[in-house]
């Protein structure tokens, strides 16, 4: 669990260094199943985002890294395996009141150690709006060249093959953090 004390809305911010309440981003539980999913749906009119089940969300909770603060979920995301070496950066929202703060580059850079962590080679993200990732170092691929995600998901997606999300990956390990760890091939 990381706790770093962060003012989120400075100007609403109570005086004083004991009134900074702290975000912390951990791995969630089933217990944070409801706060996700509830933080899931308020996104979707953004067209962003695909629906999920309070049903699905709780039985793959531990999948999920979440931001909080004061026990409000701010921003989460989804480290779904596709293969034992692709991974898959999914469900990825941040609160509309805490956007700009860093909060999804927290829960990628932490989706990205757990990818390392379980010894999958390349993180992947679909996408409709690059910019973000690219930003964190993704790159932009063919849908081919992830063949787990196409198998798994967009075979039975009814904007397939039409779709326009673009495919993205990353190795999980920076190239001298995968010799450190044994992982280079």
């Amino acid at each position: 669990m990381t706790t770093t004390p962060v003012y989120l809305w400075p100007s609403s911010a109570p005086a004083g260094p004991a009134a900074a309440a702290a975000l912390v981003t951990r791995r969630a539980h089933a217990g944070d199943a409801r706060a996700i999913h509830a933080l899931i749906m308020a996104n979707l009119t953004e067209g962003h985002l695909l629906p999920r089940t309070l049903v699905n969300i709780t039985a793959v909770a531990d999948r999920f890294t979440i931001v909080e603060r004061g026990g409000v979920v701010l921003a989460c995301g989804e480290l779904a395996p596709l293969s034992t070496g692709v991974a898959e950066v999914r469900s990825l929202v941040v609160h509309h009141d805490a956007r700009g703060l860093g909060l999804g580059r927290v829960v990628v850079d932490e989706l990205r150690r757990r990818a390392r962590a379980g010894r999958f080679r390349t993180l992947c993200a679909f996408t409709h709006g690059p910019q973000f990732f690219v930003r964190l170092g993704f790159s932009i691929v063919p849908h081919s060249w992830l063949p787990e995600k196409v198998a798994n998901d967009c075979w039975s997606c009814d904007k397939f093959p039409g779709c326009t999300q673009y495919a993205m990956v990353i190795p999980a390990a920076s190239p001298a953090a995968a010799v450190r760890e044994g992982l280079a091939s």
